[in-house]
């Protein structure tokens, strides 16, 4: 078993290009790529982009090749607790010392790398390493210059939903941030769509038929939605949607009669995902802006309706139903807050609105977010969710929601987990 001090050695390497945050470019990517004779062209993949839904789809998809027998890899990002939950493999996040391994690697080969650049870089060294047929990879940043997209044609292109985010690198309008999107589209690869918005299509679909490249849609395969309806998969009515683009990439890939039996085992810790605590019923969701603010809320109402027919195997018997419920948010200060809170508030009185920081970069001031939803500010996690239980009950519900950071700092509190320094580019 590798030493910690080999981990914290390989984590303080990486975490030194931090500076350099998520660089937009392939130049330093592709040149690392070819140093290290090519691990991007080890494996086949599906390549996923979109706003929100990416994380999700990667990992029903992901886990739906391994219950096909299909030797799998899945990246990932942010990570909640451990750095290496980002890398897996047959749905399991790589052990330390194969991370020490492939990250000491990449840190050498990839000198010039920025951080992001460097997970991935070391996510394709793992995967070339474990003999992987089919790595699945979630878009970190848009998908033109992002560091995932040096990899050759996919068996499979998948953008998923497309919602103002990341305005400041991507574009002020939804054209614009479709477009860098599209940017993992290439010739000879078919691309899947969910839901778009008509602007968004548009773009997308121009872009895809300048390539060349097939479109298929979700909304133009009612037998998705039908099939999804009979289906397990991740908790959350949002994640239906997911679950219907999930089931045609799979189908388009020739492993949908194992679909069942692989969303019956994916996990995606942090959405929609329901602790029971000795302290009473605690959800969490990142929903960290106003687009997945709207689904969670849709999901809390929709659970609250219906909870027996959609709650998690792990929730509470009857979910929402009837039961005090409380928020903890918190946001970073460059995220649209000022959209996302007021959706995400809705739900719960301002009594019942505890406010704070997550870590990793310069947080939204509790005190400011109280203004622009009445809230309770606080100085710490501990004294919202403190607060938060206090105020419920052991019978009431805790949802932490709004920062991913927050939802991992809180999760690894909850369960007791070994974390390594969080980091929030």
């Amino acid at each position: 078993m590798v030493a910690r001090a080999e981990l914290s050695r390989v984590l303080d390497g990486l975490y030194a290009r931090v500076p350099l945050g998520m660089r937009l470019g392939l130049g330093p990517m592709a040149e690392a790529c070819a140093r290290a004779g090519h691990p991007e062209r080890a494996f086949q993949c599906v390549h996923v982009a979109g706003t929100n839904g990416k994380g999700s789809v990667s990992v029903l998809v992901a886990s739906a090749a391994k219950a096909a027998g299909i030797r799998t890899g899945l990246y990932t990002s942010p990570h909640l607790a451990r750095f290496a939950e980002r890398i897996a493999i047959d749905g399991e996040p790589l052990t330390d010392d194969a991370f020490v391994e492939v990250l000491d690697e990449a840190l050498t080969v990839g000198h010039d790398l920025s951080f992001f650049e460097t997970a991935t870089f070391a996510a394709f060294l793992a995967f070339r390493r474990a003999k992987i047929e089919l790595a699945v990879l979630e878009v970190g940043l848009g998908g033109r210059l992002d560091a995932t997209n040096v990899v050759p044609p996919p068996r499979l292109s998948v953008i998923t939903r497309i919602a103002l985010d990341h305005e400041d690198r991507l574009g002020s309008t939804i054209a614009e941030i479709a477009g860098e999107k599209a940017g993992i589209v290439k010739a000879g690869a078919p691309l899947l769509v969910g839901a778009l918005v008509p602007e968004a299509e548009a773009t997308i679909v121009k872009i895809a038929r300048e390539a060349g490249v097939e479109v298929h849609r979700v909304v133009d395969a009612p037998e998705a939605t039908r099939a999804v309806a009979s289906l397990p998969t991740l908790p959350g009515s949002y994640q239906r949607d997911n679950a219907a683009i999930a089931w045609l990439a799979c189908r388009m890939l020739g492993i949908d009669a194992h679909a069942a039996r692989g969303f019956a085992a994916a996990r995606w810790p942090g959405r929609f995902e329901w602790l029971a605590t000795a302290e009473g019923p605690v959800l969490l969701d990142a929903a960290h802006n106003p687009d997945g603010a709207e689904a969670l809320v849709r999901a809390i109402a929709d659970d609250e309706r219906d909870a027996d027919a959609d709650a998690a195997p792990n929730a509470p018997q009857l979910a929402f139903r009837g039961r005090p419920r409380a928020l903890v948010f918190g946001s970073l200060a460059d995220k649209n807050y000022a959209k996302t809170l007021p959706i995400l508030a809705a739900p719960f009185s301002a009594d019942a609105r505890f406010y704070t920081e997550p870590r990793g970069r310069l947080p939204a001031s509790p005190s400011v977010l109280a203004g622009v939803a009445a809230g309770v500010p606080c100085a710490s996690l501990t004294e919202a969710l403190e607060r938060a239980r206090a105020h419920v009950g052991r019978d009431g519900v805790v949802v932490i929601s709004g920062s991913l950071y927050l939802v991992g700092e809180a999760r690894s509190r909850i369960l007791g987990l070994q974390e390594d320094p969080p980091v929030a580019l």
